[in-house]
């Protein structure tokens, strides 16, 4: 599949880490704030996530992405997997890789959901047109584009506490404030909303563990992970069924609470 963006890889010795026109980062914790009241509005509305982003910049990201990509492990996937989008909508190519691994449940998720990698590079390129063409847009690109394969590894549907949880297992893989600022000011927001004893919170901690105790996804190879059968995969990266996640939906829907509904139904 042809993805219409101007992005190019960098893929030689000349690519600065850094490209000197990219502006400074700005914490604006007001602007996240009200782009939060916007995406409560429409949790598809995926424009007012990059805004929190934007708005909460992590302080570690250029140490930890420069560390990255000046490693041997980093050198090798800029090569090798210079963009992802192109690879995971490549349908037919991870078909055909074994029955059971990451690539079929991939495969079907984003079939079922009528998602791809492409459709987020759109809105991405949306809310900011202008590329820098600099190894930190390199690594900061593979966070984007794996974020739908982090529902299919730990379990997390695309509801509004499944979307929660994903947030925050990435937060305790790369923690970024805007990862953590979303995910519990959503659950803020579904305990005010929803009257239930769902254990919301407790869900969103367990996904930030499990997060932490894996291996950043960002930094392996997502090819060699898709080929991998799902079930071991999950084991040897200490990702475990979400216990909370699944009590907070029995509980929901002995209320007669449709999980994946739930905002509209309380509204």
């Amino acid at each position: 599949m042809k993805i219409s963006h101007d992005f190019t890889a960098p893929s030689d010795s000349q690519t600065p880490f850094i490209n000197p026109e990219r502006p400074a980062s700005r914490f604006r914790p007001l602007k996240a704030l009200h782009h939060f009241r916007e995406l409560i509005k429409d949790k598809e509305d995926t424009e007012q996530v990059f805004h929190i982003f934007e708005s909460l910049p992590r302080p570690g990201f250029r140490k930890d992405a420069r560390a990255f990509v000046e490693s041997n492990k980093g050198r090798a996937l800029l090569l090798s997997e210079p963009e992802l989008a192109p690879l995971l909508d490549d349908h037919d190519r991870l078909r055909e890789m074994p029955e059971g691994s990451l690539a079929h449940a991939y495969c079907d998720f984003m079939e079922k959901e009528g998602l791809s990698a492409a459709g987020l590079i759109a809105e991405y390129d949306r809310f900011s047109p202008r590329k820098y063409h600099d190894l930190i847009e390199w690594y900061g690109f593979r966070q984007r584009d794996t974020h739908d394969l982090l529902h299919v590894l730990t379990g997390y549907g695309r509801d509004a506490l499944g979307e929660a949880c994903v947030l925050a297992f990435t937060y305790g893989q790369n923690p970024s404030l805007g990862n953590v600022f979303i995910a519990y000011a959503a659950g803020l927001n579904m305990k005010k909303q929803i009257k239930s004893d769902a254990p919301i919170f407790k869900a969103i901690r367990e996904a930030q563990k499990m997060g932490k105790a894996c291996p950043r996804i960002t930094e392996e190879s997502i090819v060699d992970l898709l080929a991998q059968p799902l079930d071991a995969l999950r084991q040897r990266m200490h990702i475990r069924t979400p216990h909370h996640y699944h009590e907070a939906h029995a509980r929901f829907r002995a209320r007669d609470i449709d999980p994946y509904d739930m905002l509209a139904q309380a509204a």
